[in-house]
C-alpha cells in the first residue's frame, strides 16, 4: 500500500474550496422586493433581479437596495406660524425606491437624506402656515408636504407617496382662549337661535289674535279649550277665565251713569 501524499490532499482540498468560492460568490440570489446594482470596476452596470444570476467574483460588486415601501416617523417640530403662534407637530412619511441606480449612486444614505428633508420641510411648512389652516385644512398641509418632499427627493429615485400630520400640539394659554372663544360662539349662536324663536312665536300669535278678533265666538271657544285642559290635568283648583268684553259693558254702564248724575246736579245744589 502506497502512502498518501498529503500534498496532494491539501492541493486537492484548497483547490475545491477555492472553487467553492468562486461560485458562491458568482451566483447571487436576490428576493423580488430587492434590487442588486452591479458595480464593474468601480462602474455601474445595472440594477439585476429579482432572481439568481451571476457576476464576476473581484471584478464585480453588488449593492442590494430594498424596493418595498419604508414607513418613516417625522419627530416632533418646533416651529412658529404666520401668526406667531408656537406648535410642536410630528408627521408619518411614506416613500419607496423606484430607481435603485439612483438611489445608489446620487446619494450616500438616501434614508438618512430623506428622513432630514422631511423635517426641514415639515419646519418651512408650518412657518408659512397660520394656525386656522393647521386645524381646518390638515388634508391641504399634507399635500403640500408630499408634493415639496417628493420634488426634493425624485434625483435620488425615491417617490414619496403619503405624508400626513399626525399629532398638533398647542400651549396650554392657546387651548384655554381657543375654549373660551367656542364658548362664546356657543352662546352667540344660542341666543340668535332664542331670538329667532321668539320672533317666529310673536308672529304666530300675531296671527292668531287677528284670527280670534274676526271671529266673535273664536275666542270664548278658546277659553272653554283651555278650561278642559285644565280639568284634564285632575287639578283641584279649577281657574275659569271670564271673557273681557263682559266688563266693558259693566264699566261702560257705570261711566254712562256717572255721567248722568253729574248732569242732574247743579253747582249750587238745587234742581234744574
Amino acid at each position: 500500500m502506497e502512502p498518501v501524499d498529503l500534498t496532494n490532499v491539501l492541493t486537492i482540498i484548497v483547490v475545491v474550496g477555492l472553487i467553492l468560492w468562486v461560485v458562491r460568490a458568482a451566483v447571487q440570489i436576490v428576493p423580488e422586493y430587492e434590487r442588486g446594482v452591479v458595480f464593474r470596476l468601480g462602474r455601474v452596470q445595472e440594477a439585476k433581479g429579482p432572481g439568481i444570476f451571476f457576476i464576476i467574483p473581484i471584478v464585480d460588486q453588488m449593492m442590494r437596495v430594498d424596493m418595498r415601501v419604508v414607513t418613516m416617523d417625522v419627530p416632533t417640530q418646533e416651529a412658529i406660524t404666520r401668526d406667531n403662534v408656537t406648535v410642536k407637530v410630528n408627521a408619518v412619511c411614506y416613500f419607496r425606491v423606484i430607481d435603485p441606480v439612483a438611489a445608489v449612486v446620487n446619494v450616500s444614505n438616501y434614508l438618512l437624506a430623506t428622513a432630514q428633508i422631511a423635517q426641514t420641510t415639515l419646519r418651512s411648512v408650518l412657518g408659512q402656515s397660520e394656525l386656522d389652516e393647521l386645524l381646518s385644512q390638515r388634508d391641504q398641509i399634507n399635500r403640500q408636504l408630499q408634493q415639496i418632499i417628493d420634488e426634493q427627493t425624485e434625483p435620488w429615485g425615491i417617490k414619496v407617496s403619503i405624508v400626513e400630520v399626525k399629532d398638533l400640539e398647542l400651549p396650554q394659554t392657546m387651548q384655554r382662549a381657543m375654549a373660551r372663544q367656542a364658548e362664546a360662539e356657543r352662546e352667540k349662536r344660542a341666543k340668535i337661535i332664542h331670538a329667532e324663536g321668539e320672533l317666529q312665536a310673536s308672529e304666530q300669535l300675531a296671527q292668531a289674535a287677528r284670527v280670534m278678533t274676526s271671529e266673535a265666538g273664536a275666542l270664548q271657544l278658546r277659553y272653554l279649550q283651555t278650561l278642559n285642559e285644565i280639568a284634564a290635568e285632575h287639578n283641584s283648583t279649577i281657574i275659569f277665565p271670564l271673557p273681557i268684553e263682559l266688563f266693558q259693558g259693566m264699566i261702560g254702564a257705570l261711566a254712562s251713569g256717572q255721567e248722568r248724575g253729574g248732569r242732574t246736579s247743579s253747582p249750587n245744589g238745587g234742581a234744574p
